[in-house]
C-alpha cells in the first residue's frame, strides 16, 4: 500500500469518526437544561424553608415584644404565633 493511500485512509476515517462524535451530542442541551432547572427548583424550595423559619421566628419575638411594652390587648398568647 503506498502511503499517500495510506494518509488519505486514515484521513477520511478521522473525519468519519468526528464527525460521528458531533452528531451524538444532539441532546447534550436538553440534558443540561434539566440539570439547570432540577438545580435551581432545589435552591427555590431550600430559600423558601429558610425564609418561612425566619418569618415564624420574627413573628414569635415580635409577639413577645409587643406582650413586654404592653398595650390595649396585653392578654395575647404568643405560644400560636408562628406555627
Amino acid at each position: 500500500m503506498s502511503e499517500l493511500a495510506l494518509r488519505a485512509y486514515v484521513h477520511l476515517r478521522a473525519s468519519a469518526v468526528s464527525w460521528r462524535s458531533w452528531t451524538d451530542e444532539k441532546g447534550e442541551g436538553v440534558i443540561s437544561a434539566a440539570i439547570a432547572v432540577l438545580i435551581m427548583a432545589f435552591l427555590g424550595a431550600g430559600m423558601w424553608l429558610a425564609f418561612n423559619t425566619i418569618f415564624k421566628s420574627t413573628a414569635k419575638n415580635t409577639c413577645e415584644q409587643t406582650k413586654v411594652i404592653g398595650g390595649q390587648d396585653n392578654t395575647t398568647d404568643c405560644s400560636s404565633v408562628g406555627e
